[in-house]
């Protein structure tokens, strides 16, 4: 019975995840401004770590965790180069 419930729970969670990646797809792409876009794409890279860590639960398959872990790192740096770009119009001083 436990088995069955947690394969319940990962789908309903990764449904959710899929939903909230095309909301926050859509503010990327309609976004008013430089910051709400910036904000959607660190917003959008969280939800896909979220997914991937939901897969690998699901197929009990370490090489999503891992992939988890580096695009957590690269989304970190991305959005860091991002912000300094909008305040300063430069990345590397």
């Amino acid at each position: 019975m436990s088995v069955a419930i947690l394969q319940w729970s990962l789908l309903a969670a990764q449904t959710m995840l899929a939903i909230g990646m095309l909301c926050t797809l859509f503010r990327m792409i309609v976004g008013p401004r430089a910051q709400d876009r910036i904000l959607a794409l660190d917003a959008l890279y969280v939800v896909a770590l979220l997914l991937l860590v939901t897969l690998g639960i699901r197929t009990n398959s370490q090489v999503y965790f891992e992939l988890a872990l580096l695009m957590g790192l690269l989304g970190f740096v991305g959005t860091v180069a991002l912000a300094k770009f909008l305040m300063r119009g430069e990345v590397i001083e």
